[in-house]
């Protein structure tokens, strides 16, 4: 039997679904976060004053995920955005708990 090579991540999408509504694919990780943090800040920027990221379609994520939330967070606030997310992965969620950090993704 031949084993399957790993999978490396492709680049995590972020799709623009209007009115300051996003959607984001693919895995939140170290391989993926530096790159989506790129590509959405110019959309982010011209969302408007409310942005919401739907999560639902992220399979997996690690603490870099995490960092990429948090960072989304600080940005919102620099513009004066609010920011909610939607469908947070269970890992994502689990670090964010044993990182005290979890009121931040809720919006507290």
């Amino acid at each position: 039997m031949n084993a399957k090579p790993a999978q490396t991540p492709g680049p995590a999408k972020l799709e623009a679904l209007g009115n300051g509504r996003f959607k984001v694919f693919g895995a939140l990780n170290a391989e993926t976060a530096t790159d989506l943090l790129k590509r959405s800040d110019a959309a982010f920027k011209e969302a408007g004053s409310s942005l919401e990221i739907d999560l639902a379609n992220v399979p997996e994520g690690d603490s870099a995920g995490l960092a990429l939330l948090i960072e989304w967070l600080r940005l919102a606030r620099q513009r004066q955005q609010q920011i909610h997310f939607k469908n947070v992965p269970q890992q994502i969620a689990a670090l964010a708990r044993i990182s005290e950090v979890e009121a931040l993704l809720n919006g507290n």
